[in-house]
């Protein structure tokens, strides 16, 4: 353990070090035969324990029938104490404690620099197929700023995951099929209708807006539609079509703003087109588990564990919404073989995730390879007072309004600052403030003021590829080198918790150790030469993390500001 080990974390090396003690104190008899738990190597909250901690001993005390005290001054006894480990203790009632040694921290700030944009990657999924799908708004009106939230938790956790050796794949689920659409293509209709001074009586449940009218208005005013020539039912096909074409155009647009890309456009439609469906009942028929009553065709999802049975055909012979969520899951793992998939889902839809996983069991899938991301609501407010997320007509704020106004990058981070299953409170006035207050205007300007110092010693001709970071030995520079070296440890956290407010904390974080050591230590000192050229070596490290933290999140790496 000499060096910074590319796609590992030290964290990693700490837990490899514990483990090959233990299994030393085992082979001796020293201590008993035992499986041993996940890995558990956290920061102590007070930095005076060390820079690390493990609560091995007190997890195996119980397994093991023996103190944990007893058992962490075993393990202590056995650990090869070696770089990045400079020093381990013991302290009640059994934590181990480890500090790094300083000449290890400050040599991986070469590792750093040479790694370069590929810095933090780890090796955790072994190109393990995971696919991620995100968004999936019913496409019969604009995205608006609930939908965003899921866009950006989506987005930052993929380029996340990719980092952490996954193939990831971002799709977008096209309700393109059902009821929703055809009452869309209804609410079009009338409003054409409406627009020709036809009477024409509008649905209570149908589609409003002003987006519904100018798409009416368009189709009027088009050359290639002659709506009143048409029979109802191919008017509404046209309809149809012209309108799904129109709104997927507006949200891909809107994704783009958001800085949000996906791999695949999965049609609804397909899945009864191709056969998948009827693969799924004929399935499911097989294992005695569809039952007709009251002229439906239900789920026997209660002889499952369910509390209740759930219908997957109407009356009518239409397929429900859950139908569909099972022939598309079914293509997802069965037909298209990813090893994981995760859904993110608005709060409304927390209700459908037990069934699900109950009937893709059923389908002879693991359950635990299916995980969900859950998103709580959005509260807008300036300052202290509560913004209404209407406008104009009773509509939902639109996302492009939205991104208008605050911009991509405060739209991501902010979105990223909280738990996506706790609700948040989205400060406009916060977002926009051009000082240390916003956040995003922190961390960027913490990368452009590294930028600034760069750019300072090229033109002033210091090189400082040469630069001996042996001379870092201030505690702010040793407290930034630690900060740093937690990237990888991060994208990992988030990549097994599939958290990724973990990684804009960490950023946050790691501006701060910046700022700090900016006010405290002088980095171009036309006095000391060799100690500027290891400054300038810890800035370009420090730029190139929180350069690759900006963009694992979405946003922009502004060079000045």
């Amino acid at each position: 353990m000499t060096n910074l080990y590319p796609l590992m974390t030290v964290q990693d090396q700490i837990w490899d070090a514990i483990t090959a003690a233990i299994d030393k104190a085992q082979n001796t008899g020293h201590l008993p035969a035992c499986k041993l738990p996940h890995k558990s190597i956290e920061h102590p909250q007070n930095p005076t324990h060390g820079d690390y901690s493990s609560n091995i001993a007190l997890r195996l005390s119980k397994p093991m029938k023996i103190n944990p005290m007893q058992i962490a001054e075993l393990i202590e006894e056995y650990l090869d104490i070696e770089s990045p480990i400079e020093a381990v203790s013991v302290a009640k009632p059994g934590f181990l404690n480890f500090n790094l040694d300083p000449t290890w921290v400050k040599r991986q700030v070469h590792g750093i620099i040479e790694m370069g944009a590929e810095y933090g990657d780890i090796s955790l999924g072994r190109g393990a197929k995971i696919q991620i799908e995100f968004v999936s708004v019913n496409p019969t009106g604009p995205l608006h700023i609930g939908h965003a939230r899921g866009a950006v938790v989506g987005s930052s956790l993929s380029n996340i995951l990719n980092a952490a050796n996954f193939e990831v794949q971002n799709e977008y689920y096209v309700n393109d099929a059902g009821s929703q659409i055809d009452n869309f293509a209804e609410s079009i209709y009338a409003q054409y209708k409406k627009s020709k001074g036809i009477e024409v009586k509008i649905s209570e449940d149908g589609y409003k807006g002003n987006y519904i009218d100018d798409i009416a208005s368009n189709i009027a005013s088009s050359s290639e539609y002659n709506i009143e020539d048409m029979s109802e039912k191919t008017a509404l096909n046209c309809i149809k079509d012209y309108g799904l074409n129109l709104m997927l155009t507006s949200i891909k647009q809107d994704l783009k703003s958001l800085r949000v890309h996906m791999d695949e456009w999965f049609s609804e439609k397909s899945l009864f087109e191709n056969g998948t469906y009827d693969e799924i009942k004929s399935k499911l028929e097989k294992n005695n588990l569809l039952q007709r009553r009251d002229n439906a065709l239900w789920f026997k999802s209660s002889d499952l564990g369910d509390d209740k049975d759930n219908v997957i055909e109407k009356s009518n012979g239409s397929p429900t919404y859950f139908a569909s969520d099972i022939a598309y899951h079914y293509n997802k793992f069965a037909l298209r073989d990813f090893e994981f998939v995760v859904d993110i889902w608005g709060a409304d839809h927390q209700g459908h995730i037990p069934r699900l996983k109950t009937v893709v069991q059923s389908l002879g899938i693991d359950p635990s390879r299916l995980r969900f991301i859950v998103t709580q609501m959005v509260k807008l407010k300036r300052g202290s007072t509560s913004v209404k997320m209407s406008k104009r007509s009773g509509e939902l704020i639109t996302l492009s309004e939205f991104i208008n106004e605050v911009g991509s990058d405060a739209c991501r981070f902010f979105f990223l600052s909280r738990s996506a299953d706790s609700q948040l409170d989205f400060d406009i006035e916060l977002a926009q403030k051009q000082s240390s207050e916003n956040p995003v205007y922190y961390i960027q300007y913490g990368h452009a003021r590294i930028c600034s110092i760069l750019k300072n010693a090229k033109e002033n001709s210091i090189q400082f590829d040469d630069g001996d970071v042996n001379l870092l030995n201030d505690p702010n520079e040793l407290n930034l080198i630690k900060k740093i070296l937690g990237l990888p440890e991060i994208i990992r956290l988030v990549s097994m918790r599939l958290e990724p407010h973990h990684l804009a904390h960490f950023a946050l974080d790691l501006s701060s150790a910046f700022h700090l050591y900016y006010q405290n230590c002088k980095v171009i000192s036309p006095n000391d030469q060799e100690l500027t050229k290891a400054r300038l070596k810890l800035c370009e490290a420090t730029r190139i993390t929180i350069n690759r933290c900006l963009n694992l999140m979405g946003m922009s790496a502004p060079e000045k500001m």
